[in-house]
């Protein structure tokens, strides 16, 4: 397990911030499934990706720095 978990399952009940973070996180990464699933994207949908990776990425990031933060905080 990483050690690392045990935090984020506690950032996760009782940080909203995070929680958010974590709700858009799955939202960026349901809709990528679901360009993800077409046979052909559009012009508009090839750039929603693109912008919905980075917003993705820039979630992740953030619950990590998060993450690493109570860490060093000494919370686990």
């Amino acid at each position: 397990m990483d050690p690392n978990d045990a935090i984020r399952e506690r950032l996760a009940r009782e940080d909203e911030a995070y929680r958010r973070l974590a709700q858009k996180h799955r939202e960026y990464d349901e809709r990528l499934e679901e360009l993800r699933s077409r046979r052909f994207l559009t012009e508009e949908e090839k750039l929603e990706e693109v912008r919905l990776r980075k917003l993705k990425l820039a979630a992740k990031d953030r619950m990590e720095e998060m993450v690493l933060e109570r860490r060093r905080e000494g919370g686990s």
